[in-house]
This record gives C-alpha cells, structure tokens and sequence, in this order.
C-alpha cells in the first residue's frame, strides 16, 4: 500500500490511515514507537485479539471502552474475573461484544502474570522476538518470520488468539518493527527511536 498525501497539513502517511484526527494522531504519535511497559504491551495484545475480522478503526474508538472494561488491561486486575464481569462485558455497547475473545483476553491475563513471575516482565520476553538488525524489510506483509515464532511460543504457554497475523500486527504498533512506509513522515523518526529505545531484560 503506497503512502497517501492528501491528508490536511500536507504530510504524508501510510496509506492505511485515514484523515480523522484520531486516527491521524495515533499513527503519529503511537503507532510504530517502541514500547516496553507491560500493562501497554498486554493492552496492544489484547487490542489486536479483538480487531481479528475487524478494522483498527473500530477497536481505536472503542479503547477507551476497553480500558473500563477491562481493569485498564491491568493483568492483576483482570485475571480475577469472572462469570459476573464477562456477563456485564457483554452487556457493554462500548465494546466489541464477543465472549470467545473477552474470556480469552481474562485468560491470557492469567498467563500474562505467569510470565511476569517467570520471565521478570512481559516485555523482556516479548522483545526477544524482534527482527534482529539488518533484517529484511517486511513492509506491507501480513505477518513474518518473528511473528510466526512469538505466536507459537505464546500458544505453547497457553495464549490464545494469538495468531500470527495479530501478533504481527502487535508488534508493528509497539514498534518490534518499522513498517511505516518508506515515504511516510514518521518513518526516519520511528527508526530513531528503535536505536534509541533500551531493550527490555528480564
């Protein structure tokens, strides 16, 4: 998909994004920057789950919605729920009403701890799947190499909805990788800041 110029202050973009300023601004400012705190990482796992079949622009402005229903993707918080809470998630217009993927997100919270215990954060583990320098660029894909392996490394732990099409997508928006497209105004910034960013360690 090529960059898009016809946006309002002239700037171009990856083509995927349109020209609400919602959307502008979380292209701008979020998406592609390397991220190493745990709660955001679990809550941009979470988010992806729920965008499988759906478009990045509904769960966008659905996550504030999320976020109340969801403990703030606080894992502690989460893992707890129960029947009571899954039953009120269904009953939120604000969401995306699904109960296969709102109990997996309440499991995967679970997991989620298990990994902080074991691994020290979420982030020291998941950061070792990102492409090593000098890979080749994977722009435009729907998934690669790292994505295929941290997918079946999280459904071996017990993760679910954690296909390698969403994990790709989770990690193109914390910045595992750049793939914003070559034209795009923030693409030179993104790839200074995953110099810059110190990888998380267990």
């Amino acid at each position: 998909m090529n960059a898009r110029t016809d946006f309002p202050d002239g700037l171009a973009r990856c083509g995927w994004v349109d020209t609400s300023a919602e959307y502008m601004a979380y292209h701008d400012a979020e998406w592609g920057r390397p991220e190493g705190d745990d709660r955001a990482l679990f809550e941009q796992l979470c988010l992806e789950g729920f965008q499988a079949g759906l478009s990045w622009r509904t769960i966008l402005s659905k996550r504030e919605a999320f976020r109340r229903g969801f403990a703030n993707f606080e894992p502690a918080r989460l893992a707890v729920y129960g029947e009571k809470e899954v039953q009120a998630l269904l009953a939120d217009a604000g969401i995306v009403r699904h109960r296969g993927k709102i109990e997996a997100m309440i499991h995967n919270a679970g997991r989620a701890l298990e990994m902080i215990k074991r691994e020290g954060s979420l982030a020291a583990y998941l950061w070792r799947f990102e492409a090593p320098p000098g890979a080749p660029s994977t722009h435009g894909a729907s998934s690669s190499e790292q994505a295929v392996a941290l997918s079946k490394a999280l459904k071996k732990l017990g993760w679910k909805f954690v296909g390698p099409t969403t994990v790709y997508a989770f990690m193109q928006a914390v910045g595992m990788v750049n793939d914003h497209h070559p034209d795009c105004h923030c693409h030179a910034l993104s790839e200074k800041k995953r110099k810059a960013f110190v990888r998380p360690r267990g």
